[in-house]
This record gives C-alpha cells, sequence and structure tokens, in this order.
C-alpha cells in the first residue's frame, strides 16, 4: 500500500512539473504612463505660471506667460499652434455669461439685458448653495496686494480694452484614428492682483502635464488628444469661444487631401479644468476656513444635465470616475450635474462636455468655500503639499480616463 501512495505521489508531482506554468498578468500600460506624473513636476509646472502674476487677458505679462507656455509644450515635443481672435467686451449686462460687476451665482440674463434678480438659496445651474454666502468680489484694488513686487508685476490693468489675443495648444497625433479626437483643456489667465495659483495655474498645470507625459516618445494612442489652454476665461470664455467658431466645421476633414492628416479632428469629448486644489470644506459659522484640506476633499467631476449632449457628458463624467479610482493615489471623485460658468459651456451643445474642479461650481464654490478665489492672495505660497496632491489627483483621474478612451499605450 505504502508503494502506491508513494507512486501516487511522484505521478503527481511530475504532472505538476510538467503543466505549463501560467504567463504573468500584463503590465497595465496606463498605470505605468500615469505614474509619471510627479508632485514635484506639477507643482513646478504651477511655479513657472506665477512668474507672470495674475495674468489677467490683453497684458503684456498675459502674452509672455502665453510664449512661456507654448515653449514648455515645445520643449515636450507637442507641437504647440496658436487660436487668433479679436477680443471685443461686451456692454455690461448683455448676454449670458457676462461678468459684470454683479456677478452673482445664479444670475441669469434677460430680454433687453440686464440681470435677472439672483435667488440666494440656488448656485449656478440650479444647485443649492451650501455654506455662508460669504463670497468676496472679484478683487480690482491694487491696494491688496501687500507685496509691492507683486502688485507693481500685475500693475497693467486692460480688462475693457479690445483688441488680438490667442489661445495655444498642441496635438498627440492618433496612430490608427487621428481624424478623432479629445479635447483636454483649462484656462490659462486670471485676475486678482495675485498669482492665480489656483484659479487657473492648478488647471493650466494639469494640462500641461499631461502633454508632457502623453507626449513621450514611447506613448502612442489610437485617437488623438488635444491640449488646449485658453484665454479671456474670466472676461466670459471668449478664447474658448473664438476656437469653437473658428473649427468646428471643420471637424474631420482631410487637409491636404490623401495627407492622412487632420487639423481638426472629429470631437469626441471635451474635458475642462478649473481651480484643483483648494477643497478646505464648509465655512464655519464664524466664516472662517479649516487650514488644512479636509479628509473627505475630493475631485468634483461636472456635467449638465440640460445640454444636447447629457446622456454623453454623463458617461464621460463616469469613466473619469473610474479612472480616478483605479490610478489615482490620494483622492477620490464625485459627479455632478450642474456644471456651469466655465469654458466647456461653449462646447456642451456641440459634443461630450465636463469639468473638473476642486468644489462643485455653484453650490460650493458660489458659497464661499475658496476664500482666495479671484483675491490677492491666491498665491504658490498660500498653498500645502495637500492642497498641490488633489490637483496632482485630478491629473491622474483625466489621463486615466482619456488615455483609456484614446486607447493608450506603450511601445516594446
Amino acid at each position: 500500500m505504502r508503494s502506491t501512495f508513494m507512486a501516487v505521489a511522484i505521478s503527481m508531482a511530475f504532472a505538476q512539473a510538467q503543466a505549463p506554468v501560467p504567463a504573468p498578468a500584463a503590465a497595465d500600460p496606463i498605470k505605468t504612463i500615469a505614474a509619471r506624473l510627479e508632485l514635484a513636476k506639477y507643482k513646478a509646472t504651477i511655479k513657472g505660471l506665477t512668474q507672470f502674476g495674475d495674468r489677467r487677458q490683453g497684458t503684456q505679462r498675459n502674452r509672455a506667460a502665453l510664449d512661456w507656455i507654448e515653449a514648455q509644450l515645445k520643449s515636450y515635443g507637442c507641437a504647440p499652434e496658436r487660436i487668433s481672435y479679436t477680443y471685443t467686451p461686451r456692454a455690461r449686462g448683455t448676454g449670458a455669461g457676462q461678468r459684470g460687476a454683479a456677478g452673482a451665482p445664479g444670475a441669469a440674463a434677460v430680454p433687453g439685458g440686464g440681470r435677472a434678480q439672483a435667488d440666494p438659496t440656488q448656485g449656478q445651474g440650479g444647485s443649492r448653495i451650501r455654506g455662508t454666502m460669504a463670497r468676496k468680489p472679484v478683487n480690482d484694488s491694487a491696494d491688496a496686494q501687500p507685496d509691492p513686487k507683486l502688485r507693481e508685476l500685475n500693475s497693467e490693468q486692460t480688462p475693457a480694452e479690445p483688441g488680438p489675443r490667442q489661445d495655444v495648444f498642441c496635438t498627440k497625433v492618433g496612430a490608427t484614428h487621428p481624424d478623432e479626437m479629445y479635447i483636454v483643456s483649462a484656462h490659462m489667465d486670471g485676475i486678482g492682483w495675485g498669482e492665480a495659483a489656483n484659479d487657473d495655474g492648478s488647471g493650466t498645470a494639469i494640462v500641461m502635464e499631461l502633454a508632457r507625459v502623453m507626449s513621450s516618445p514611447d506613448v502612442v494612442t489610437d485617437r488623438s488628444i488635444r491640449f488646449a489652454l485658453w484665454n479671456n476665461e474670466e472676461s466670459g470664455s471668449q478664447g474658448a469661444a473664438a476656437y469653437v467658431e473658428q473649427r468646428k466645421d471643420l471637424q474631420g476633414r482631410e487637409d491636404p487631401a490623401g495627407s492622412g492628416k487632420y487639423p481638426e479632428p472629429k470631437w469626441l469629448g471635451m474635458i475642462q479644468h478649473d481651480m484643483m486644489m483648494f477643497d478646505h470644506g464648509m465655512p464655519l459659522p464664524d466664516k472662517s476656513l479649516p487650514k488644512e484640506q479636509r479628509p473627505e476633499a475630493d475631485v468634483n467631476i461636472e456635467f449638465r444635465n440640460t445640454s444636447k449632449f447629457s446622456a454623453g457628458a454623463q458617461a464621460l463624467a463616469w469613466t473619469l470616475h473610474a479612472a480616478n479610482e483605479k490610478y489615482a493615489t490620494d483622492y477620490p471623485a464625485s459627479v455632478g450635474p450642474h456644471m456651469t460658468n466655465t469654458d466647456s459651456d461653449r462646447f456642451e451643445d456641440l459634443v461630450p462636455s465636463i469639468s473638473l474642479r476642486e468644489n462643485e461650481r455653484g453650490a460650493q464654490i458660489g458659497g464661499g468655500w475658496d476664500p482666495n478665489w479671484h483675491q490677492p492672495t491666491d498665491l504658490y505660497a498660500t498653498y500645502s503639499d495637500k492642497d498641490f496632491t488633489l490637483g496632482l489627483n485630478a491629473a491622474q483621474t483625466t489621463l486615466g480616463g482619456i488615455a483609456q478612451l484614446a486607447g493608450a499605450s506603450l511601445k516594446r
């Protein structure tokens, strides 16, 4: 009997030795690509943007910032291009999106011009305001900036001066479907007599870092990705509007014919990034805010539930939500239906469009959750590594989602 058991054991051991060993699971290329996003590089890009002060549209510092962004994109291997347009200020109180002195959450255009009385309980997009409604008006006073060097840097003020303006963008061309693309964007201009480090240096740095990582020579995508930095967001999103007006009818056209080149691939989705770093919570009864990032801070992904592409935008938002769970290292994401007051508004009825923010735009930012918004305190030094890490997690979220959608892989 013992010899029989021994024979069986030997036979089984031999069979196991001869059985094929399962191949190790293939590494996720997107995880490898996402790991190339680094906090130090994200912070350095924001710091680089702050050398130009608040980058107010129409000023020399705004033009210098555009040149710097263009040079950075070129150094990543992502060939930059520009959109030129003429900025014409609208008369106060004419047209939705105009940021007059009122600028109140929930204000709406009314027939014949002017603004409807804002409902103090409602944020932009119909979401209920959560907070003390202690939001400060836009700072337009040089005296509010105590730093004399920054006060001097921001001294050129041309908010109502018409003239030529430009956006800058670059494109990762798809290997198999160059005629289709996703747009990843932020606005590079700011206001407030600070450094516009968060609004919108944080979003601009996300787009630039994604351009850097995705432009690596070993990264291949099936579809194209355009990395766009809009101008004139603070004056009413005229930069994004100019892009839409000039290029929406060029989508998917091969030029020249037979070349395999598509100057404006067909838009598949648009992802905007605004104010990505400050989520310290609701104002306290004394209208103060906690000094540290709250433990439950998250990346807010918003779509507009009344847009023509609402269903597609919602699907796009949940795709990024799933990517956050897989690729973000520290902070979760949440999805909401009240996207408003952002450059993606210009695209929302043409293509599925979403925006990423530190807080809900109407319900939370409108309720005073970010005391640095359009203030002289929007400085690089204002934010901690926990704040910068929230922005980095937003970058990880978008990279994971867009890499999946565009079919990203690594060359072997």
